[in-house]
């Protein structure tokens, strides 16, 4: 076992920074045996959000085992607590009562605070709006919140206001009893037209930030129904509809069958990027939206469907990719 470099602890404003000398091997591995209380999942986050520099400057990838010898300096931030806060952030509702409401999420805003997004997201967003009358089975960091979808996914997301509710749309969810939507636009034009996706999705095993088809027996089973809406410039409008709900099983599926969602940066990075608007600015996100969500509300015994139009950037995007 290799010995811990000795570091020094100090303070510099609201931050802790704890600095030393880098051991041999990968950085990653010579800063967790530096220190301890440290896991690497932890200095490897605090990487990603620059916290970790070497010689000086800002190292966010940590698998190089060219710094041994080198002066590290990692800032800790202050421990924040774990309850979200009100915030006065203009939200889409689509519907609302006592028990639960339906929002349209834009694209860009996080669903619940997290590592790097611990503020703006939306449950602030609704801890202001629904002034705290959210369910609290989710917990302090989560009120109110059945699913989620991505950060770059706009559209439809229920959001549950009492216990009882959130409890029912939680067994809708477990059961696939919740009929979803999605509008995507991909590379390429599928072929056949409509089919169905069925595979096992879990984490990668070379990559554990993305999620993979994984040979049966590991992962989760996923099914995704697909139907090709309208054919463009070397792309293609598609409906998904999902039978489970596995974190990115569109894009995933999508890009398992050879067509990854236009701008999406994970499952699509070598695509050539596409620009929209009179402006020419880059579609930098996965062209994806959960235009439709439909249950049985679960206090009142109602059928629901909810539907929303595609939002200003996927319109744009069609219109510059049109036939």
């Amino acid at each position: 076992m290799r010995n811990a470099i000795p570091h020094i602890y100090a303070m510099s404003g609201a931050n802790s920074i704890l600095t030393g000398k880098v051991g041999e091997g990968r950085l990653d591995r010579a800063l967790s045996d530096a220190l301890p209380d440290l896991s690497r999942a932890r200095i490897q986050a605090l990487a990603e959000e620059g916290m970790v520099r070497v010689s000086g400057k800002v190292v966010k990838q940590l698998s190089s085992r060219k710094f041994a010898g080198a002066q590290f300096e990692i800032s800790i931030p202050p421990v924040r607590s774990d309850k979200a806060e009100p915030q006065n952030i203009e939200i889409d509702i689509v519907y609302e009562d006592d028990d639960l409401l339906i929002v349209n999420k834009a694209a860009g805003m996080v669903v619940h605070p997290s590592a790097g997004h611990h503020d703006g997201t939306l449950v602030n967003a609704l801890l202001h709006h629904c002034k705290g009358r959210l369910s609290g089975i989710g917990g302090v960091e989560r009120p109110g919140i059945v699913h989620r979808i991505d950060r770059d996914t706009s559209g439809l997301l229920a959001v549950a206001k009492s216990d009882k509710a959130h409890d029912g749309l939680a067994k809708l969810f477990a059961a696939h009893d919740i009929e979803r939507r999605y509008i995507a636009i991909v590379k390429g034009i599928p072929a056949p037209p409509a089919g169905k996706i069925t595979t096992q999705i879990g984490r990668s095993p070379h990559d554990r930030k993305k999620m993979a088809v994984l040979p049966d027996g590991q992962g989760k089973h996923a099914v995704t129904h697909y139907r090709l809406e309208k054919q463009l410039n070397g792309a293609a409008q598609i409906s998904c509809t999902l039978e489970t709900g596995r974190t990115h099983q569109v894009r995933v599926h999508m890009a398992h069958i050879g067509h990854a969602l236009i701008g999406d940066p994970v499952y699509a990075n070598r695509q050539k990027p596409v620009y929209i608007g009179p402006n020419q600015s880059k579609f930098d996100r996965q062209a994806l939206h959960a235009a439709f969500l439909g249950f049985i509300h679960p206090i009142s015994g109602k059928k629901m469907q909810f539907e929303c139009n595609l939002p200003a950037d996927m319109q744009e995007l069609l219109s510059e990719m049109s036939v």
